[in-house]
């Protein structure tokens, strides 16, 4: 154990001393030319298990489908969770990265390529200094983020049973903002999510007749249009919500009137009654218009994909933010308030046990600053975001990132 002077900061930095930045990018850039999409990360979590068992890990593969949980027993004390996600997006890659994606059709475009970099180096840091502290790690390599059933399939398959239960949680995201920088939010951090599908049934027929179908693109485009007016008019202007129409199928010809139409809606929101009202809505205009237009039989709404919101101990990320404070130097932490984006990363976390999760901002220092605007908020709007196909991290946030998860685990582990 280290003497009760040093700093759970000061020993990360001690602990990650050696670490060779042309390794860590060997390994992220490695993940980004091979991405792979929800529940089929084998490579990714072979990869994850090898280097977790090289360190002494008891490693645990196909948790939840292709989820890996390592454990390290390093005598008594806490226990700690890491955990780092590994799936891709079905997202066409146009940065034009010398290590761009390989795959057609699939990147790296929401940065789990630098989280599984990040946990990696982090657990193998930290195996590597065992007599600096005392207890047990656990690292998580998380499945199907993207797709919102990663961390129910490996709750389902056990993860709170066959593993320690955990005194405390971390995981961190990379997103836009000015690298050199780390985003803490105490309290709530990210929103709650649906999807939403929604199936218009009509009457099919020949596009020359229509007054011999009922015809489901129409309704479902008055849908669409009256859907608008849930956020502006049944929502007070205090509560944060977003409702976005983001697919509208129908049909398979120019002059054929289909039977049905289909729409797939996502719900972002930060409060449990706000959520409901807004769901009552949905349901309330998909009837009503379904019914004006004579449809033959109800409309089916149905909730698919869904996150919770993730809400920080507040406490704990009192405590992590000054701690990488103190790693970083005064003024590196920023808050960026609750963000509209959404996780499953609580859905991990067992009842009852603190969890703090903070995003890496990782924009270049050069795209940052052409970027237009002045405040904040501006800009991050005005650079590459996660899911979009440029976006590209800078490579100097790969060690900065590998510290501030095994400062949070020091902070537990090392106290």
């Amino acid at each position: 154990m280290p003497p009760a002077a040093t700093t759970a900061a000061s020993l990360a930095l001690d602990v990650t001393s050696g670490l060779k930045t042309r390794d860590l990018e060997d390994l992220y850039q490695d993940l980004h030319r091979h991405p792979e999409l929800s529940f089929q990360e084998h490579r990714t979590a072979g990869l994850l298990a090898e280097r977790l068992r090289s360190a002494g890990f008891a490693v645990t593969t196909g948790v939840g489908g292709t989820g890996v949980v390592g454990v390290l027993h390093n005598g008594d004390g806490p226990v700690v969770w890491l955990r780092g996600d590994m799936d891709a997006l079905p997202v066409t890659e146009t940065t034009g990265l010398a290590y761009a994606s390989t795959v057609d059709g699939v990147m790296h475009a929401c940065g789990h390529d630098m989280h599984v970099t990040w946990l990696t180096f982090a657990a193998e840091a930290l195996a590597a200094a065992r007599e600096t502290w005392s207890g047990t790690l656990v690292v998580i390599g998380q499945p199907a983020e993207e797709a919102g059933g990663g961390a129910r399939a490996m709750v389902a398959d056990g993860l709170h049973e066959r593993f320690p239960r955990p005194d405390a949680v971390f995981g961190q995201h990379v997103a836009p903002g000015p690298a050199g920088l780390v985003a803490h939010t105490p309290g709530l951090i990210m929103s709650a999510a649906d999807d939403l599908h929604i199936v218009v049934p009509g009457v099919g027929g020949h596009g020359s007749r229509p007054e011999a179908t009922v015809d489901p693109v129409v309704t479902a485009a008055y849908i669409v249009t009256r859907l608008q007016t849930v956020v502006s008019r049944e929502v007070a202007a205090s509560d944060a919500v977003v409702l976005t129409t983001g697919q509208f199928h129908a049909g398979q010809r120019p002059n054929i009137i289909p039977s049905e139409a289909r729409l797939g809606l996502n719900l972002r929101t930060q409060d449990v009654n706000v959520r409901e009202r807004v769901l009552s809505a949905v349901r309330r205009i998909v009837e009503g218009e379904c019914q004006a237009a004579g449809c033959p039989a109800p409309p089916e709404v149905s909730i698919g994909a869904s996150f919770p919101a993730t809400v920080n101990d507040a406490d704990l990320d009192a405590e992590i933010a000054a701690l990488h404070r103190e790693l970083f130097g005064a003024g590196s932490v920023i808050d960026f308030g609750p963000a509209m984006g959404s996780e499953d990363f609580s859905l991990l976390v067992p009842t009852g046990v603190p969890y703090d999760f903070w995003f890496v901002p990782s924009t270049p220092k050069d795209a940052w600053q052409a970027a237009a605007g002045q405040e904040l908020s501006q800009k991050i709007t005005a650079v590459p975001a996660n899911h979009s196909p440029l976006f590209a991290p800078d490579l100097s946030v790969l060690l900065p990132g590998v510290r501030t998860l095994v400062g949070a685990a020091l902070h537990k582990l090392a106290a």
